[in-house]
């Protein structure tokens, strides 16, 4: 009956969020509370939810200060010499312009959030693509499939919500998953180097000059709340919140950009925001203090130096409130699917039911079969249903057959290069708008190579014995 009762449970969360009947924070806290009460257990559910917050609450504490962080760092404008110098580097030759592509999509990856990543790369590149006669669907593909790989990141979606399902250390998860990601990364960059020499000898060479005259219009967009689209506004993590199709779009030919006069830049801290980004990035890897102390500390100096003071400060933090409260509101939501999910013994049943199902000889090999399968279930289901649905399920599994709970979060991870252009992820929908592709087409050109850069990812974590 459990088993029953747990699959129903996650087919049920799957549908409603998939059918976009609820949020994904309503249908994480009441699916579960009613099918606690339907199993008999109702009277325990507040000790499940107080046990799950405890354990997820370093999470949230995680991505709401790296929300933070990085927000204000786009404020400041530590990113915009970013951008123009990618576009000097791309010199209107179609090779450049792609890999320039996935240079910068990975770069500002860096802040977790799939839509601005693509608001920013769409706004730099854009003009170029429509001046050399660029095939769009290549931007969209490049920028979406490394954004996929970057979106690993502990605060950008994946790792974390995988750190929450499986109560793990998302340092653990990630720091060793590197070399790997590195792989897909790397392949990413060979593929938008062959994508433009393609483009290269289809339409030759223009001048930068030809590339670069001005379109009909351009929309200024101040980072973190200002003229136009508001960035702040954006869901963080690659599967965050709702995100209108067409937002970003800007009339006619026209595109968007940051604005270069935007009232939150300080340009005379570029060097001392550099340095910290670099820092902090850096303790990070080396695991000098946990990655939710150091995106406190962080963003907390972030703000003190750049924003001295109080009122803008506020200001700051009010410009990605939205955001925040979505992320971190996840998180404790999840409490109640994963306590409930747990300790009612849901889990345990699904994962013997799952055991039996399995193949004898396949069970060893649980991680192989999460990496796999993460391909087509990310695909078709959002992050949200995936990793707290069915992950905790393969790990249930995995560990009958001996195999750690960590091979099996990093081996879930493959799948978000082409997650990327599920049509579940409202970013993707930001993407193709502003850079006026059909979904269709979009979705025809990328799938294939990005479902190859998961590949590359899962073969790299098996060769280097990550997984």
């Amino acid at each position: 009956m459990l088993t029953v009762l747990g699959f129903a449970m996650i087919a049920t969360f799957l549908v409603l969020i998939m059918m976009k009947k609820m949020s994904p924070i309503a249908a994480l806290v009441l699916i579960p509370a009613l099918f606690c009460v339907a199993v008999g257990q109702g009277a325990q559910l507040g000790d499940y939810v107080i046990e799950g917050v405890g354990k997820l609450a370093p999470t949230a504490a995680m991505l709401m200060f790296a929300i933070v962080y990085f927000g204000v760092m786009i404020d400041v404008g530590l990113f915009d010499p970013i951008v123009r110098g990618i576009l000097r580097f791309c010199k209107a030759d179609p090779v450049r312009v792609v890999v320039g592509t996935a240079v910068l999509a990975a770069i500002v990856s860096l802040d977790g959030d799939g839509s601005t990543t693509f608001m920013i790369t769409v706004s730099a590149m854009y003009p170029l693509y429509k001046r050399l006669g660029m095939s769009l669907v290549v931007m969209t593909g490049v920028a979406a499939t490394a954004n996929g790989v970057m979106n690993t990141l502990p605060w950008g979606g994946p790792t974390a919500r995988a750190a929450t399902a499986l109560k793990l250390d998302a340092a653990d998860i990630f720091v060793p998953m590197i070399p790997a990601l590195g792989m897909g990364l790397l392949f990413v960059f060979a593929l938008a180097y062959v994508l433009g020499r393609r483009e290269r000898r289809r339409i030759g060479y223009l001048t930068l000059d030809e590339a670069l005259v001005p379109e009909t219009g351009t929309v200024l967009v101040a980072a973190g709340g200002g003229a136009g689209t508001d960035a702040s506004k954006k869901p963080v993590g690659g599967s965050g919140a709702e995100a209108d199709a067409g937002e970003g779009a800007s009339d006619g030919d026209g595109f968007q950009g940051l604005d270069p006069n935007r009232a939150t830049l300080r340009p005379r801290l570029y060097w001392f925001n550099a340095g910290l980004t670099l820092v902090l990035l850096t303790a990070m890897i080396l695991e000098l203090l946990p990655i939710p102390v150091l995106f406190l500390l962080g963003a907390a100096l972030a703000l003190t130096v750049n924003y001295p003071n109080m009122a803008e400060q506020k200001a700051r933090i009010a410009a990605h409130a939205e955001n925040v409260l979505n992320v971190s509101g996840m998180v404790f939501a999840a409490a109640v699917f994963t306590g409930v999910l747990t300790g009612t013994g849901m889990v345990k049943h699904m994962a013997d039911w799952l055991v039996g199902a399995i193949p004898e000889g396949m069970g060893p090999h649980m991680a192989l079969v999460t990496g796999v399968l993460s391909l087509p279930l990310t695909y078709f289901m959002s992050n949200d249903g995936f990793y707290f649905g069915v992950l905790p399920v393969l790990a249930e599994a995995g560990a009958a057959h001996g195999v750690s709970p960590l091979e099996i979060a990093r081996a879930s991870l493959v799948g978000q290069a082409l997650h990327m252009s599920s049509p579940l992820v409202p970013a993707v929908y930001v993407l193709v708008g502003m850079a006026k592709v059909e979904f269709g087409d979009h979705t025809k050109f990328t799938v294939k190579w990005a479902a190859l850069t998961s590949l590359v990812v899962l073969a790299s974590g098996i060769l280097f014995g990550i997984i």
